[in-house]
């Protein structure tokens, strides 16, 4: 089973806007509610009874089950029957709400971090209409459940052979988009190596150093606008909370930060396309993502997002039969390409590579990039 999601622009009337900002209100009031019931469940059996909090604690019957999605979905039921605000949002549209706690409850099971948090108003910026009797859209237009009608830029056609299953409803800053979730009964073949292949190092002085030689250059999304954020951040501290011009700075930072991830996203796509250009097999290093986000440089590995553009390049390369795998990456700047030695760990500042065992002499990155390549052909002939 194939999936693909296709992101299409969609222009709402005035009445239809406000209906969907409610409907969001609507879904972070149940995702709250929702989350704070289970908070309340866990906290009633955490707490031993001789240290109780000082201040307060919850109570719960000992015999009171857990709250799960299914005994959350049947309390809603007889919550809309109390609440008219519920009733006008779409069933299965509140449900998935209950749905999206419960994943982010799995996940902390699973993973051991990410609690799921509550929401502040403006927070919940998307629903989900996770099923459709017949295709919702007509021409140009894609018809919503109890919301109707509105106009769909379809700035790609949708592939023939599949089928929509689902429709993710999206408020950003620039407008309103529709998420469409397609399928299709096909099973894709495992893209085994071959072609020529290209071993990538990832840095902060290069974004990027191709085994072969090439260099691409670093942009810095977020440090080339942090002055123009800080500026817009001053001007929001000394407007009075909640005033129509505190809205406004609000939203043009928020339209900024968007600006700063498209930007940054369109760049990955790019470098992405142009490595598939000349490649059959990319190999990459299994970075530690979690720890480059920490330290002093914290801020400029964040801003190039090498775990995106991973991300990114997988799908590219899935996309047009590229094979991609990750290498272990101990190592890599203090071994010689050439011959293999070991030249001992280099400073940040030493952009040179130099082997003495057989004098061979590159870009440092460069040099990294081929001991990547070397370990993914070794990896993907034992594979």
């Amino acid at each position: 089973m194939l999936n693909l999601t296709y992101n299409y622009r969609i222009y709402p009337g005035l009445d239809q806007k406000a209906q969907m900002l409610d409907w969001l209100e609507q879904c972070r009031r149940v995702y709250n509610y929702a989350l704070a019931e289970r908070k309340d469940w866990i906290g009633s059996r955490k707490c031993p009874v001789n240290a109780c909090s000082i201040k307060q604690e919850y109570i719960i019957s000992a015999d009171a089950p857990y709250p799960d999605y299914y005994k959350q979905q049947n309390a809603l039921t007889e919550a809309k029957k109390a609440i008219p605000e519920l009733k006008a949002v779409h069933s299965q549209v509140l449900q998935d709400a209950l749905k999206r706690l419960d994943k982010s409850f799995k996940f902390v099971q699973e993973r051991g971090f990410g609690f799921p948090r509550f929401k502040q108003f403006g927070q919940y910026r998307s629903f989900v209409f996770p099923q459709f009797k017949s295709n919702p859209i007509n021409g140009f237009e894609i018809e919503l459940p109890k919301i109707g009608a509105m106009p769909i830029n379809l700035h790609r056609p949708i592939p023939e052979g599949f089928a929509l299953k689902r429709v993710r409803v999206v408020f950003k800053p620039s407008g309103w988009y529709a998420q469409l979730i397609l399928q299709a009964d096909l099973s894709v073949p495992e893209i085994m190596p071959h072609g020529e292949p290209i071993g990538i190092d990832l840095g902060l002085e290069k974004f990027l150093a191709g085994s072969t030689g090439e260099l691409v250059e670093r942009p810095r999304f977020f440090v080339d606008w942090q002055s123009k954020l800080r500026w817009l951040q001053r001007k929001l501290r000394n407007k009075k909370k909640g005033s129509a011009n505190y809205r406004k700075i609000q939203a043009k930072i928020r339209q900024l930060h968007e600006h700063i991830y498209s930007v940054r996203r369109e760049f990955h796509f790019l470098t992405a396309h142009q490595l598939c250009d000349h490649a059959g097999m990319i190999f990459a290093e299994d970075l530690n993502l979690k720890m480059t986000s920490r330290g002093i440089l914290a801020k400029h590995c964040l801003d190039a997002a090498w775990g995106s553009f991973l991300e990114i390049l997988r799908w590219v390369g899935w996309k047009r039969g590229v094979y991609f795998a990750k290498v272990d990456p101990n190592g890599t700047s203090q071994t010689c390409p050439q011959c293999g030695a070991h030249t001992g760990k280099k400073e940040l500042g030493e952009r040179v590579h130099y082997c003495d065992e057989c004098g061979y002499t590159t870009d440092r990155d460069v040099a990294a990039a081929q001991v990547v390549m070397q370990r993914g052909l070794v990896l993907a002939a034992d594979g």
